[in-house]
């Protein structure tokens, strides 16, 4: 499958994963509470139709100060954001003042800043994000007079020529001269990122769950079954919301197909108290045909979930993800962003996810795997 069939919007799979609200639909009830349940529905159906709109008409601040402002330890943007279409618009739209190489990482990517300051990450034909993970948004760049013109002497010695196309290849651990990036001529389509403010700095912490990427050499979670009962031993997942937002990401993960989550981040100073805050998905929406069920090894290993959690994804059953997805991903400057074998492949782990859950709860009863969000986890 061509890249460009491989985008990864993950901003709007964890728009409906966390602003998707609390019902379950059944479509054989014709109760008064049945019909609320669907016009909550058509609510959030309506919600994830985001228009990228110029316009902030009710106020005088700039896009970039409106995102810098809503962000707090447990979310990067609240629920309700009448200003996104504008602030996503500005991502996709605003003069490039400045281009450099990208922060230090595996994957090709670029520091744009863009008119009024904001800092954002363009990376090719790939796209992040969601309420825990800073906004992202399509673009098409034109690398010859968007980028070359203000690019600094480190990334525009990267720039070459393949046949009729522009391409760079930039600064990173894989990155080559032999494998750069090409445009379609000059226009290349990819990502941006907004980039958080700096008054929130990130902490990188290596994820408890990670694999060891050598040959032949298991991580202790993957031979050993009881891996968990050691996991909520150890700071700051033996308190505080951490093991669950893991077990969230776990679910996340397997959706998309991402099985390479080994570090993850969050606000530093927090004492395990902000959010895990998603940075990398880039290796997701790979084949849809392989579900790779070990990503799902913190929700099977610890058999607890939050409450919220469990009836976000009951309620996204029955296609209601497929479609959401297929509504959200519309209005993207890129869009289609996921093929329908993508969209499919996601409903169907869906139910895996569900049934996963069904076997914790079948061996220990919904009242031990069932949790509320904010419970202390001290005594598990």
């Amino acid at each position: 499958m061509k890249l460009k069939q491989r985008v990864v919007l993950l901003a709007i799979l964890l728009v409906i994963f966390i602003f998707t609200k609390v019902f379950l639909i059944d479509n054989l009830d014709t109760s008064a509470a049945n019909r609320e349940d669907q016009r909550a529905f058509h609510r959030m159906m309506t919600g994830l139709r985001v228009e990228l709109v110029p316009k902030l008409d009710h106020t005088l601040q700039s896009p970039w100060e409106i995102a810098a402002q809503w962000v707090v330890p447990r979310e990067v943007y609240p629920e309700e954001t009448p200003e996104l279409g504008a602030i996503m618009h500005a991502m996709a739209t605003k003069k490039i003042i400045k281009a450099d190489v990208g922060y230090k990482g595996t994957q090709l990517k670029a520091l744009l800043i863009l008119e009024g300051g904001q800092k954002v990450v363009f990376k090719p034909k790939r796209i992040l994000g969601f309420r825990r993970a800073p906004l992202v948004v399509g673009r098409f760049v034109n690398l010859r007079t968007e980028i070359k013109p203000v690019a600094t002497e480190q990334l525009l010695s990267t720039f070459l020529t393949v046949g009729n196309n522009t391409c760079f290849y930039g600064k990173c651990y894989y990155c080559r001269e032999t494998e750069p990036a090409c445009a379609d001529g000059d226009t290349m389509e990819g990502s941006v990122t907004l980039w958080l403010p700096d008054v929130w700095p990130l902490q990188k912490h290596r994820h408890p769950w990670g694999r060891t990427y050598r040959e032949g050499k298991l991580a202790r979670w993957e031979y050993d079954e009881s891996y968990c009962d050691a996991v909520k031993k150890t700071s700051p997942y033996d308190s505080g919301p951490r093991l669950l937002d893991i077990i969230d990401t776990a679910v996340f993960d397997y959706l998309i197909g991402n099985a390479d989550r080994h570090h993850y981040e969050s606000f530093q100073d927090d004492e395990g108290a902000s959010m895990l805050i998603l940075l990398d998905n880039a290796k997701s929406f790979g084949n849809p045909s392989l579900d790779e069920r070990s990503i799902l090894a913190p929700l099977y290993q610890c058999c607890i979930i939050r409450v919220s959690t469990w009836n976000r994804l009951n309620y996204l059953k029955n296609g209601v993800l497929k479609s959401a997805l297929k509504s959200a991903l519309a209005h993207d400057p890129i869009s289609p962003v996921l093929s329908d074998f993508h969209l499919d492949a996601v409903d169907q782990r869906l139910l895996n996810v569900l049934a996963t859950i069904k076997q914790c709860t079948d061996q220990f009863g919904m009242d031990t795997v069932l949790v509320e969000d904010r419970m202390p986890l001290s005594h598990l």
